[in-house]
């Protein structure tokens, strides 16, 4: 629940932030100048609102790690896993991970920019970001999505389902 706190917590901020600040300094302020402190209530109540609920069922937390095996603080789940699964490795690519999202970070910023300077019809600024989206686009593809593990798809017995198994009422 930590998102949903965070994100609640910044959007009532926001709406009171600006007239606040205006009844603090005693003057009009331009509410971007607000952003800083609806970026502190955010993390805040992100925090607070992760903290203050229970924690997940480790069951759920395993089989999180197994499936994503994600980089970062999981040292007592990871160490779980590998009890019950020895063969289990751990995601060596921080490194390889840490450069494919600054560089996912450019191409997402590309992509939201390039629109911008052509509706402007900034033919040279819309060019370069045009090279600069088709370069990160061929890095991300051979760096990041070409080494991406192809998940084993499980079969599936041919069963006959119920209508009842499936929550549907056939009246």
């Amino acid at each position: 629940y930590g998102f949903f706190w965070g994100m609640m917590s910044g959007v009532v901020c926001s709406m009171f932030a600006p007239a606040l600040a205006d009844k603090i300094l005693g003057h009009d302020i331009n509410p971007l100048y607000t952003f800083p402190f609806i970026f502190v209530v955010s993390i805040a109540g992100c925090l607070i609102g992760t903290y203050m609920n229970e924690s997940e069922d480790e069951a759920v937390l395993k089989d999180f790690y197994k499936t994503v095996n994600p980089w970062g603080a999981w040292g007592p789940i990871r160490e779980k896993v590998m009890q019950e699964d020895p063969a289990f490795q751990p995601n060596p690519n921080f490194g390889r991970d840490t450069i494919n999202v600054f560089v996912g970070i450019l191409w997402q910023l590309c992509l939201t920019a390039l629109p911008i300077y052509l509706v402007l019809r900034q033919w040279y600024w819309a060019t370069a970001i045009a090279v600069i989206l088709a370069a990160t686009t061929i890095f991300i593809k051979f760096n990041w999505y070409d080494k991406l593990e192809k998940p084993a798809l499980a079969k599936v017995p041919n069963k006959k389902i119920s209508s009842l198994e499936i929550g549907v009422s056939l009246t």
